[in-house]
């Protein structure tokens, strides 16, 4: 018996101050508490509190900058979402539960690492528009998107995106690909990446209500018919467009516009 409490009590000494260690908080060994009234460090930055080894406190910490979207009204996260809104990231994306599903739902991959999404903004991949975004606007739009991702409802897992970049011959006598793809892009739910082009706009979602609304001076939001009057003559509707009249017959205009049209059938069934 002698012996049995004089191990019990040489381990309680070893490991007393581990155990009260691990049930404190190790971030404040370096680090002075800010906004208590947020809750613990981990649940605005992430990482792991009960250890004071720098490479496992810090694991997959979320830097300061990046922890504006839990600060009520903060002028970088308000920033960010107008951003997000010039930018029409959702008319590809989802975010904050509103988009369109045509690319990755940034929503779920904001609740992962979030300098994966800052890797894909800063390298977007192919048919991705380059923003050149800078390094500030870059932090204000990643605050948007967790900000988004913390107050959607979880959609379970995500259904991964299929995208043909390549349709051989079908693709290639797609009405969009002949008569719009040698200046203009389009990412499709029906037919896959359309075109070739980024020396006009990128036409992913068109005429879905995530397209910035900008047809004619007064900012109107596209439509199938307000589509069809820009394509018989886009200089009556901007006078200064360098975009110049394409001659199609009815048929070939009737295509086209089936193109973007079947767009929002798909994203009605989704």
């Amino acid at each position: 018996m002698a012996t049995y409490l004089a191990l019990l009590t040489l381990i309680l000494t070893l490991f007393a101050p581990v155990a009260a260690f691990a049930a404190g908080n190790g971030c404040k060994h370096c680090h002075a508490v800010h906004y208590p009234e947020l809750g613990g460090c981990v649940d605005c930055h992430g990482g792991e509190e009960r250890t004071k080894r720098k490479d496992l406190a810090h694991h997959d910490l979320f830097v300061g900058s990046l922890t504006h979207f839990r600060l009520p009204q903060s002028p970088v996260t308000e920033a960010g979402i107008r951003l997000l809104e010039n930018s029409a990231c959702r008319r590809c994306h989802i975010s904050g539960g509103k988009g369109n599903r045509l690319a990755s739902n940034l929503d779920q991959r904001a609740a992962l690492r979030p300098f994966d999404l800052e890797n894909s903004i800063r390298q977007p991949v192919d048919f991705m528009p380059d923003f050149h975004f800078s390094d500030a606007a870059i932090i204000r739009l990643l605050n948007a998107l967790l900000l988004g991702g913390r107050n959607s409802e979880p959609t379970g897992v995500e259904i991964p995106r299929v995208v043909h970049f390549e349709g051989g011959r079908e693709a290639s006598e797609n009405p969009f690909v002949k008569h719009c793809g040698g200046c203009h892009r389009m990412l499709t739910d029906r037919y896959g990446a359309l075109g070739r082009g980024t020396a006009a706009p990128n036409l992913s979602g068109l005429l879905t209500e995530h397209y910035p609304a900008n047809f004619s001076p007064d900012r109107l939001p596209w439509t199938r018919e307000r589509l069809k009057t820009w394509l018989e003559n886009p200089r009556q509707q901007r006078p200064l467009s360098q975009m110049r009249t394409r001659p199609l017959n009815e048929e070939e205009l009737t295509a086209l516009l089936n193109v973007f049209s079947a767009e929002i059938d798909e994203q009605k069934r989704n």
